[in-house]
């Protein structure tokens, strides 16, 4: 696990977006704008107003998280530091590098909530238990 990487190295990045009369438009594009060249995509969804999702920490894959719809918070533990980001627009994102434990929390009523990864699906990535996270960080 990365740890080095602190929850001080997510970041938010403007995506940018392209206004018209008829509505605006944000572009992805693997090697522009984004942290990561994109190998998975997936959403949440009919997520209870107030529950929360994630709670995990991932030891080699990127994501970016963005709020495609309504709002949610991101619960950012680096097993010193915590940090909570709100996300609400859809051309806005957070990018989380690998090591980081993160929680998806107070999500709106109708929120989506697009994540972007680094790397297809792989559950030896994940570490799902928090103290494996924090003796895996302090190794």
């Amino acid at each position: 696990m990365k740890n080095k990487i602190s929850v001080f190295d997510c970041s938010v990045i403007d995506l940018g977006k392209i206004s018209y009369d008829e509505g605006n438009l944000t572009v992805l594009e693997n090697d522009s704008n984004f942290p990561f060249n994109v190998k998975r995509v997936f959403y949440l969804y009919d997520i209870a107003g107030g529950e929360s999702r994630g709670a995990h920490a991932h030891r080699e894959c990127h994501q970016f998280l963005i709020a495609a719809s309504g709002s949610f918070e991101v619960s950012l533990d680096d097993g010193q530091y915590k940090r909570q980001i709100l996300l609400n627009r859809p051309d806005f994102g957070l990018h989380i590098p690998p090591g980081i434990w993160a929680s998806e929390i107070n999500f709106s009523s109708g929120a989506i909530c697009l994540v972007t990864a680094s790397h297809s699906y792989n559950e030896e990535d994940y570490v799902r238990d928090y103290d494996e996270f924090i003796s895996e960080r302090n190794e």
